[in-house]
C-alpha cells in the first residue's frame, strides 16, 4: 500500500487523519512542521504528503515550492477558508489539490485516492533506482558507497549529500544557498564559504586534477552543476 505523510503542526489534525487513511490501509507517516515534512521526503519512500499550510519553522508553501525541486509526488494542501490566496500560490508552485479545513473524511480519502490513481498511472510508484552513473563516478545511494574509475571514495556525510544532490539532477545548476539549505537543512544565510570548501574537498576526492575538475564545474556567478556528460 502507499506510504502517505501528513503534516500539521495541529496534532489532534493529523491524529484524526491518521485514523481515517489509516482504516483505509495506507501506511501513515507524520510530520508536523515544513521542515519535518522535508526531512521525511527525503528519509522515507512517500507517495503522496497531506501539507498544511500554516506551520512554523517552514510553511506549506515553502515547503512544497522546495519538495517540487526534487519530487513529484502529489501534494495535498490542507486549508482555512480565508487562505483562498494562498490556495491559488500552492497551484502554482506545484501543489496537485487542496482541502478546505474542517474537512469531511469522505472527501479527503475520495481526493487521496484520485491523486494516488494519477500518480500511479503516470508510473510515478515504479521502483526508481538508487545508482547514479555519470562518467566514472558511480554513487549507490542504497548501500550509501561512492566509486570513481571503480575504486572507492570516502566521503563525509555533507560531501556524499552533496554529491547525490548534484548528481541526480545533472547538468542543473544549484546555487550556494540552495545546496547548503537542501544539504544541511537550515537558513542559508552566510552558507557560501562552508559549501566552497566542502565542494573543493569533494573534488579532491573524485576529480584527476582538481583545478580543472572535469565533473564538478562551478558556473560563475550562479553556483555549481555536476556536468552531464563526464
Amino acid at each position: 500500500m502507499p506510504n502517505i505523510l501528513i503534516c500539521d503542526d495541529e496534532k489532534d489534525i493529523v491524529a484524526a487523519l491518521r485514523i481515517y487513511l489509516g482504516s483505509e490501509g495506507y501506511r501513515i507517516f507524520e510530520a508536523y512542521t515544513g521542515k519535518g515534512a522535508i526531512e521525511t521526503v527525503r528519509r522515507e519512500d512517500i507517495h503522496l504528503i497531506l501539507m498544511d499550510i500554516m506551520m512554523p519553522e517552514l510553511d506549506g508553501i515553502k515547503a512544497t515550492a522546495r519538495l517540487r525541486e526534487d519530487y513529484n509526488i502529489p501534494i495535498i494542501l490542507l486549508t482555512a477558508k480565508s487562505e483562498d490566496s494562498d490556495k491559488i500560490l500552492g497551484l502554482n508552485i506545484g501543489a496537485d489539490d487542496y482541502i478546505t479545513k474542517p474537512f469531511n473524511p469522505v472527501e479527503v480519502i475520495a481526493r487521496v485516492k484520485s491523486q494516488l490513481r494519477r500518480y500511479v498511472s503516470l508510473g510515478g510508484m515504479a521502483k526508481k533506482s538508487s545508482v547514479f552513473r555519470i562518467g566514472g563516478v558511480e554513487l549507490d545511494d542504497e548501500a550509501k558507497t561512492v566509486r570513481v574509475d571503480g575504486e572507492p571514495a570516502a566521503l563525509t556525510p555533507i560531501e556524499y549529500n552533496i554529491l547525490l544532490l548534484l548528481m541526480k539532477s545533472p547538468g542543473r545548476v544549484y546555487s550556494s544557498a540552495q545546496i547548503y539549505e537542501q544539504v544541511w537543512n537550515e537558513s542559508a544565510y552566510g552558507s557560501e564559504n562552508a559549501v566552497a570548501v566542502h565542494i573543493r574537498h569533494l573534488r579532491e576526492k573524485i576529480e584527476i586534477n582538481p583545478s580543472e575538475p572535469r565533473y564538478l564545474k562551478v558556473v560563475w556567478g550562479l553556483g555549481y552543476k555536476f556536468e552531464k556528460e563526464g
